[in-house]
C-alpha cells in the first residue's frame, strides 16, 4: 500500500487542505474508489476505511491480481469535515455539483477538476455516494443513464436493487455523470446512513465490492454471493408526500413491506402533539427510500415505494 497525495493547497487561516489516496498494487488502472464528497458524509468516509484495511491484508496475501492497480480516496473535503460542514466551508458550495471543475474557477471548481483528472482513466469508478434528502435507502448501486452505463455490471455488486437515473441538468455536474463520460465505468453505492456510522450497511457496501472486484478479476477474493439485483427506473418509484409540516413519526423503514391504504407515518402538531396528518400507503410495494428528520415541512417526499406488480 502506497499512501499518497494527489492534491494540496495553502490556506491563509489553518493547515494545508489535502486530498490523499491509498494506491494498491501496480499496473493498469484498474479501479478507483472515491468516498465522502461532502463533509458530513460519515459513514461514506467511514467504508472507505474499512474497504483500505480489507484492500492491505489482500496485499500482503498477494491476492490482488498482477497488473492490477486499485485507488481509494477516502475523503475530498478534510476542512468541511473537521468543523462538520457539509458544504465548502467558506461559500457553501457543493463540491459534487462542481465537475468537471475549472482549474481556474473557485476552490471547489479547482479541487473537482484536480480530482477528476487524476481519477480519469480507470477502468471502473465508485463512489459513496449521499443524497440531498434526509433518509434512509435500501443499500443500492446508482447509475446514469448517459448512454455508456453497464446495467450488467452493475448486477456483479450483489446488492438487492440497481436504480437508473434519466440525469437532470445539476446531475451533469456530479462526479458520477463526468466519470462515466470520461470513459469509466462510474457506479454510486448508497448505504443506510451518512452523518452517522452503521456497521451492517458498511459491511454490506464494503462486501459488495470485494465481490465486485473478484467477479472482475481484479483480486482473489471468496465471498457471499450476495443478491440477485433487481433493476429499477427512479421516475417509476411512487412517492408520497405530506400535505402538511410538523414533527415527523416514521413508522415503516426502508425495506419494510406496504399495503395499500396501510398507515406508514404521523405528523404531529409540534406543539400539541396531535395528529396532523397519517400518511398511508398509496400503493402495495417495498419501502425503499424513507424520511429520517424529525421535522418535515408541507410537500416533502416522506417515501419512495417499489410498487409491487399486480399478477
Amino acid at each position: 500500500m502506497i499512501k499518497e497525495n494527489i492534491y494540496r493547497f495553502t490556506s491563509a487561516y489553518r493547515g494545508d487542505y489535502e486530498i490523499n489516496a491509498y494506491r494498491f498494487n501496480k499496473g493498469e488502472k484498474s479501479c478507483c474508489i472515491v468516498g465522502a464528497l461532502r463533509g458530513n458524509e460519515i459513514q461514506q468516509l467511514y467504508v472507505c476505511s474499512k474497504l483500505i484495511r480489507a484492500l492491505e491484508e489482500l496485499e500482503k496475501q498477494c491476492k490482488i491480481s498482477y497488473g492490477h492497480e486499485i485507488t481509494v480516496v477516502p475523503c475530498v473535503t478534510p476542512f468541511s469535515m473537521n468543523i462538520g460542514k457539509r458544504f465548502w466551508c467558506e461559500d457553501n458550495r457543493d463540491i459534487n455539483r462542481d465537475f468537471p471543475g475549472d482549474p481556474a474557477g473557485e476552490p471547489t471548481q479547482r479541487i473537482a477538476a484536480e480530482l477528476l483528472g487524476r481519477i480519469s482513466g480507470f477502468q471502473y469508478g465508485i463512489q459513496f455516494a449521499s443524497f440531498y434528502m434526509s433518509g434512509d435507502f435500501i443499500p443500492h448501486v446508482r447509475m446514469m443513464e448517459t448512454g455508456k452505463e453497464n446495467t450488467g455490471l452493475a448486477n456483479l455488486f450483489g446488492l438487492p436493487y440497481v436504480v437508473l437515473r434519466k440525469p437532470r441538468p445539476f446531475d451533469e455536474t456530479t462526479l458520477n455523470y463526468n466519470w462515466q463520460l470520461s470513459g469509466t465505468n462510474a457506479f454510486s453505492v448508497y448505504t443506510n446512513e451518512t452523518e452517522r456510522i452503521d456497521e451492517e450497511s458498511a459491511a454490506l457496501a464494503v462486501a459488495s465490492v470485494l465481490r465486485f472486484l473478484s467477479r472482475m478479476g481484479i483480486i482473489k477474493h471468496q465471498c457471499h454471493g450476495g443478491y440477485i439485483s433487481t433493476i429499477l427506473e427512479e421516475d417509476g418509484l411512487m412517492p408520497v408526500k405530506s400535505s402538511t409540516g410538523g414533527i415527523f413519526h416514521r413508522i415503516k423503514k426502508p425495506g419494510d413491506e406496504a399495503v395499500q391504504g396501510e398507515l406508514m407515518a404521523e405528523v404531529l402538531h409540534p406543539y400539541e402533539n396531535t395528529v396532523l396528518e397519517e400518511i398511508k400507503a398509496p400503493c402495495s410495494g417495498v419501502v425503499f427510500f424513507a424520511h429520517k428528520s424529525p421535522l418535515v415541512s408541507e410537500n416533502s417526499v416522506l417515501y419512495k415505494v417499489i410498487k409491487r406488480l399486480k399478477n
